[in-house]
């Protein structure tokens, strides 16, 4: 089985909530090693146990669903609505692009 290190970008508020937890500033760039393809699914599992405090933030814990104002991006394109099982663009796969997590902002 392969093994793929995906650079994930998380945005201010979600380092802001690891930071307030007492784990140390992960700065904006992560690293995180997952089993087989890289997934955004297999990516936020790797997330969450290496920093408990996101989980649900990202994803509904029950059902894995995508939080809806959670986007995903991976070489420039919004993967948010891909199948979390389907494999990430080769060169964030092999850790040349991120995969950017963004939040949106909704109010009035």
């Amino acid at each position: 089985m392969t093994e793929a290190t995906v650079r994930v970008v998380l945005p201010t508020a979600l380092r802001d909530l690891i930071r307030s937890s007492g784990a140390a500033d992960p700065g904006a760039d992560v690293s995180v090693t997952v089993a087989g393809p890289a997934t955004w699914g297999r990516v936020l599992a790797a997330l969450e146990t290496r920093y408990p405090m996101l989980r649900g933030t990202l994803r509904d814990q029950a059902t894995g669903a995508r939080r809806p104002l959670i986007r995903f991006f991976a070489c420039g394109t919004d993967v948010s609505h891909t199948d979390a099982d389907q494999p990430l663009p080769d060169p964030v796969q092999l850790g040349h692009e991120p995969l950017l997590i963004v939040t949106a902002v909704a109010g009035g």
